[in-house]
């Protein structure tokens, strides 16, 4: 597999650590769908499960919108593929996704996250989510813990496909 990471770096503060590791999983799933056909992108190859790599893709651009916009813009929940707020149909239905466009999406919600914990006066910083309170520190937390997971799933699904194994 293909596509350069940066690793974060061993001795930072706490916002630079944990950015940089949220940013190298960001980047660990772009690398895990790089140089696949559309076909394949939709494939789910591990069955029975219904998991294959856009329906990932899909699914972090609505986890990445609903956890940092909410928390730290004060935005509603929303979904952004599939209205109203059933969140599995971004693995469902996929025959017709645009792959280009859950790409684009993808990278923007990573893109506008970025901007919002950049602008972020500390990792104290608080907000609400469903109506508890959680902390900009806890969110990127969760955030590194759910891409580390569906990296996982994304590390299996591609080498069911063409056997590329890797970190």
């Amino acid at each position: 597999m293909s596509g350069q990471r940066v690793t974060a770096p061993a001795i930072a503060d706490e916002r630079t650590t944990l950015t940089g590791f949220l940013d190298f999983q960001r980047a660990t799933l772009e690398r895990k769908c790089a140089g696949l056909t559309g076909s394949q992108l939709r494939e789910r190859a591990v069955p029975p499960s219904r998991l294959c790599l856009l329906g990932i893709v899909r699914h972090m651009a609505e986890v990445e919108r609903n956890w940092f916009r909410p928390v730290l813009e004060g935005a509603e929940l929303a979904t952004i593929f599939w209205p109203p707020l059933d969140w599995q149909r971004t693995f469902r239905d996929l025959e017709q996704a645009s792959v280009a466009e859950s790409f684009a999406v993808w990278r923007a919600e990573c893109a506008r996250a970025r901007d919002l914990v950049a602008a972020a006066t500390s990792l104290e910083v608080t907000g609400w989510r469903r109506g508890e309170q959680i902390g900009l520190r806890w969110v990127l937390t969760h955030m590194i813990e759910e891409y580390a997971r569906h990296n996982g799933h994304a590390d299996l699904i591609r080498e069911c496909l063409d056997g590329s194994t890797g970190e």
